[in-house]
């Protein structure tokens, strides 16, 4: 892959070198959630190496390091970059891909990890106005890292923060930063269907839970067509169905679990209380019983304006105006950063990972890789984001 003068002058070379060789040290020895145990150790260097000596170790396997700012008593104002991969098996061919079976960072966190790391130095270089907090999160993946870093106390008294998201569906040099919806909640829910067995041949011995599966299964698609207001998005999805042993068995019971994703709370509300409002009702019907868990995953993004005016400020300081782009789409994927922004004013981003003339390549694909580029990117407008944010604070806008 060529990079672009423009993009690789956004950091110095020194630095591109050493962001280029951590982020492809943590591809190849990629963990999952609350396992980045070699990834935290990694990560807690390379900010020892920039003169950093404030750092904590938090929620399990995070690292959360502290950059002063110009005035000790400002606002402080945070960025993040998560840690953890997937359980894939990485099929790029790249040259530093996964040593490990079946684990891979295939969603680009670590990209994500080593811009913060990035940002950390270009904020060391050329501080903020009050300190910056450089979160290295763990667990995004399965939507508990956030919390976890939020229940240790780390981020207690931030005014700001903020994050992004590599996307190949923009090229290197583009970023989103708007303000409203960016991302889904993604709530999961689990469903058994307690009837009665028979043989195949007497089903009317039988209260089958099959049956009522099916009619389950069709009566859900009807909460987002005949529930939820037109105008408003939302999803339920059916992504698991369980049950049965042998064809000429009936059995007692039948399992089937999916995903509810809304982009504001009220819809979520109404969606997630339908879901067990529908299947219990249906169940009924048929004679079974319903059994419904709800597991309450992340909620949804919804960027602030004043916040997001700070974001769209620095990334046109760093890129221009015209490479600031809508989204253009709406993105029903979750993302846990979201609990962040529950409590602490901030803006998330996308940020652009295609190559010249390179394809679209969707993220959690065992072929997913972002180009290297985005690295300098995202370290040089998350930096900016912190002294932009950590100046107007500061000034009380």
């Amino acid at each position: 892959m060529t990079m672009s003068a423009g993009i690789t002058e956004l950091v110095p070379e020194a630095l591109r070198t050493r962001i280029v060789a951590l982020r492809r040290e943590l591809h190849q020895q990629p963990e999952l959630a609350f396992n980045e145990l070699k990834t935290a150790r990694s990560l807690e260097a390379a900010l020892r190496e920039l003169g950093i000596d404030d750092i904590r170790r938090v929620g399990e396997t995070g690292v959360v390091g502290r950059v002063p700012g110009r005035n000790r008593s400002a606002p402080v104002v945070a960025v993040r970059g998560d840690i953890d991969a997937l359980p894939i098996q990485e099929a790029t061919g790249l040259p530093f891909a996964s040593a490990i079976p079946n684990v891979m960072h295939a969603c680009g966190h670590d990209v994500h990890a080593s811009w913060a790391v990035g940002a950390a130095a270009l904020l060391v270089s050329e501080p903020a106005e009050g300190d910056v907090l450089v979160v290295l999160q763990p667990a995004e993946e399965v939507g508990k890292g956030a919390l976890a870093i939020l229940e240790s106390g780390a981020l207690d008294g931030v005014a700001a923060i903020f994050g992004g998201h590599v996307d190949r569906r923009f090229d290197v040099g583009q970023v989103v930063a708007d303000d409203g919806p960016l991302a889904a909640s993604a709530d999961m829910f689990e469903i058994e269907l307690v009837g009665v067995g028979a043989h195949a041949a007497r089903p009317h011995e039988a209260r089958d839970p099959i049956v009522a599966l099916a009619a389950v299964v069709s009566a859900l698609q009807t909460i987002v067509a005949r529930r939820l207001n037109p105008a408003t998005p939302g999803v339920v999805t059916i992504g698991m169905v369980q049950a049965g042993s042998a064809p000429n068995v009936i059995p007692d019971r039948a399992r089937l679990s999916g995903t509810v994703r809304a982009v504001e709370p009220q819809s979520r509300a109404l969606m997630l209380s339908e879901v067990e409002r529908v299947t219990k009702a249906v169940a009924a019907g048929f004679g079974v019983e319903a059994k419904v868990v709800i597991d309450k995953g992340t909620p949804p993004i919804v960027n602030p304006p004043r916040a997001t005016k700070w974001a769209r400020e620095a990334a046109i300081e760093v890129l221009g105006e015209s490479n600031v782009v809508p989204l253009g789409f709406l993105n029903l994927a979750g993302e846990d950063f979201a609990h962040y922004m529950e409590r602490i004013p901030g803006c998330f981003l996308r940020i652009g990972a295609r190559e010249a003339g390179g394809p679209v390549i969707p993220a959690h694909s065992p072929v997913f890789y972002p180009a290297e580029e985005s690295l300098f990117v995202g370290a040089a407008v998350l930096a900016e984001c912190a002294r932009v944010a950590s100046r107007e604070l500061a000034v009380g806008r």
